[in-house]
C-alpha cells in the first residue's frame, strides 16, 4: 500500500469541508469548501499547495459538488488517492471505531437520524454521492462518538427509567471525539509520554464546545452528552440549564417545545448572554471598551468551563495535564487565562508571555515551571479522520 493519499469529506446540510490528507505530510495538498449548495449562490472554494481560488457552482446539489471535486482532487492525488473518510456526527452505539461503509453500514447510520436529524441526512447525502462517483474507492465513515464509546456506565447513563436507555437509546454519547482523541494523542507525544500511559484534560472551545478526560488513549467522561446541547456555555447553544426550564418555559411563557429549542440552541449561550455576538473576538474587544453584556458572557463562559474541567477529573488517577483547542482553546489568551485562575488547586498557573504567544496555530506549553501542564494544541480533524480510515484500509488489505 504505497498511495497514502485519503480525501476526508465532511458534508453539511448545505456544504461540504474538504481535504486531500496525505498523512506522512505536514500541511493539506488540497482542501477547500462547497458553500451554499442547493441555491443560486452556491459556490467552490479551494486551496491547492498554497494557491486558493473559486468557481461558481450554481444550484449544485452535495453530488454535483463533488462532482466538480473531481477534477481537483484527482489532479492533486495524481491518480494515488487511496479512499475516502467521511465524518459522521453520531455512530450511536453500534459504531464504536471507524467503519468500512457497505449497505448495511449505510442503513445503520441512515437509523440513526432520530439522534442526530439535523447532520445524520447530510452526512448520509454526502456518502451517496461519494459512492456513485467513485464506485471502486473505499469509503469509510468516522464518526464523532465514537471516541467516547470507551465512557463506563457509570459515566453514559442518566438516572431515567431503563426502559428510555433500553429501547430508545437515550444515553450520553458526547461529540467531538476526532478532535479530542487527536489532541489528546499530540499532547503525549509533545510531551515525551506514551499515549496509553497519560492523562489528560481536554477543552475543544469554538462555536460549539466540550470537555472530556481522557486515560490511556480513551475517552473516560466528556461534557456533552445525548446531544451537543448537553455542558459547557458555547456560540449560541445554552449547556446545562434546569431539566424542568422546558416545562417552566411552556407553563408561563406559552412556549411550544419547537420554540424552546430553537432559544436554547440559536439564541442563547455567549450570543444569548451578551445580547451581542456569539463570536468570542468580538465579545473580547467589546470588553475591553466595558460592554457589560459582553464582560458578563466571558465571565460565565470561563467560570462554567472551569467547573467542567474540575469535575472531569473524578475520571482521573493522575493528571499530566491540561489542553486547550478549538477556535477559542487556540487563539484567546484570555479565555485560558480566565479558566486557569479557577483551577487554582489543580496547581495550575500560566505564564503570561507564552499564553499571549500560542495563538494562530502556534503550539506550546503555557504554564510556569514547577506547575501542571497546560498546552495549547491546534486540532485537525480531517487528519485524524484520514489517519482512521488509512489504519482501516490496512486492516482490510493486511
Amino acid at each position: 500500500m504505497q498511495a497514502c493519499n485519503i480525501l476526508v469529506i465532511n458534508c453539511g446540510s448545505s456544504s461540504i469541508k474538504f481535504a486531500l490528507v496525505n498523512p506522512t505530510e505536514p500541511d493539506f495538498t488540497l482542501s477547500g469548501l462547497a458553500e451554499r449548495l442547493g441555491s443560486a449562490d452556491a459556490a467552490l472554494h479551494w486551496q491547492y499547495r498554497g494557491s486558493k481560488d473559486s468557481k461558481p457552482i450554481g444550484n449544485a446539489d452535495h453530488r454535483q459538488a463533488l462532482a466538480e471535486l473531481l477534477p481537483l482532487v484527482e489532479r492533486a492525488a495524481q491518480g494515488k488517492l487511496l479512499g475516502i473518510g467521511h465524518r459522521v456526527v453520531h455512530g450511536g452505539e453500534y459504531f464504536t471505531t471507524a467503519s468500512w461503509i457497505d449497505s448495511k453500514a449505510l442503513q445503520e447510520i441512515k437509523s440513526l437520524e432520530p439522534l442526530a436529524p439535523l447532520h445524520i441526512p447530510a452526512n448520509v447525502q454526502g456518502i451517496e454521492a461519494a459512492t456513485k462517483l467513485f464506485p471502486d474507492l473505499p469509503q469509510v465513515a468516522v464518526f464523532d462518538t465514537a471516541f467516547h464509546q470507551s465512557l463506563p456506565e457509570h459515566a453514559f447513563r442518566y438516572a431515567l427509567p431503563e426502559v428510555l436507555y433500553r429501547q430508545h437509546g437515550v444515553r450520553r454519547y458526547g461529540f467531538h471525539g476526532t478532535s479530542h482523541h487527536y489532541v489528546s494523542a499530540q499532547a503525549a507525544s509533545f510531551s515525551g509520554l506514551a499515549y496509553g500511559d497519560s492523562s489528560w484534560l481536554v477543552a475543544h472551545l469554538g462555536n460549539g464546545c466540550s470537555t472530556c478526560a481522557v486515560v490511556n488513549g480513551q475517552s473516560r467522561d466528556t461534557s456533552m452528552g445525548l446531544t451537543p446541547l448537553e455542558g459547557l456555555v458555547m456560540g449560541t447553544r445554552s449547556g446545562d440549564v434546569d431539566p424542568n426550564l422546558h416545562g417552566h418555559l411552556a407553563r408561563t411563557m406559552g412556549w411550544s417545545l419547537d420554540e424552546i429549542n430553537h432559544t436554547l440552541n440559536q439564541d442563547s449561550g455567549l450570543l444569548g448572554l451578551s445580547g451581542l455576538s456569539n463570536d468570542m473576538r468580538t465579545l473580547e474587544q467589546a470588553r475591553e471598551q466595558g460592554h457589560v453584556g459582553a464582560t458578563l458572557a466571558i465571565e460565565v463562559f470561563c467560570y462554567r468551563l472551569a467547573k467542567s474541567i474540575a469535575s472531569m477529573s473524578c475520571a482521573l488517577l493522575r493528571l499530566d495535564g491540561l489542553v486547550f483547542t478549538g477556535g477559542i482553546g487556540e487563539n484567546s489568551a484570555l479565555i485560558r487565562n480566565k479558566t486557569v485562575q479557577h483551577l487554582s488547586l489543580f496547581n495550575m498557573q500560566l505564564d503570561r508571555e507564552a499564553n499571549a504567544l500560542c495563538i494562530r496555530g502556534v503550539a506550546g506549553p503555557i504554564h510556569t515551571p514547577g506547575h501542571t501542564r497546560v498546552l495549547v494544541i491546534p486540532t485537525n480533524e480531517e487528519r485524524q479522520i484520514a489517519l482512521d480510515t488509512l489504519a482501516l484500509l490496512k486492516q482490510h488489505t493486511a
